[in-house]
């Protein structure tokens, strides 16, 4: 795999849409909207896959040789994922508390 300006750009667009899902995930969950959060929760873990795919892609060109250049535009991308994947875990969690409060105010 080549480092170039479309990859790194794939990379940065399925992170923004894995923490976009998971913060609209967050707001069903605030009005107990839970198929919704579930489904939009689904949908960020599937977008950080593809973005995962395309860094585990570049991990394996570099093969620990600095084979690909690392340049401002990857760092920003790599920092997108890891905001990413860390907003969807957070999320998850979040949405178990809500859960479990709505289930608590019911009794």
């Amino acid at each position: 795999m080549e480092l170039d300006e479309t990859t790194v750009m794939e990379l940065i667009i399925h992170a923004g849409e894995a923490r976009s899902l998971s913060m609209e995930a967050l707001r069903a969950a605030r009005k107990y909207e839970w198929a919704a959060a579930d489904e939009l929760l689904a949908g960020a873990t599937a977008a950080a896959k593809e973005a995962h795919k395309i860094q585990t892609a570049l991990i394996g060109a570099d093969e620990g040789c600095g084979k690909i250049p690392v340049n401002l535009i990857l760092v920003h991308a790599q920092d997108h994922l890891m905001n990413a994947m860390l907003c969807r875990e957070l999320a998850e969690e979040i949405i178990g508390l809500h859960r479990e409060i709505a289930a608590l105010k019911q009794r």
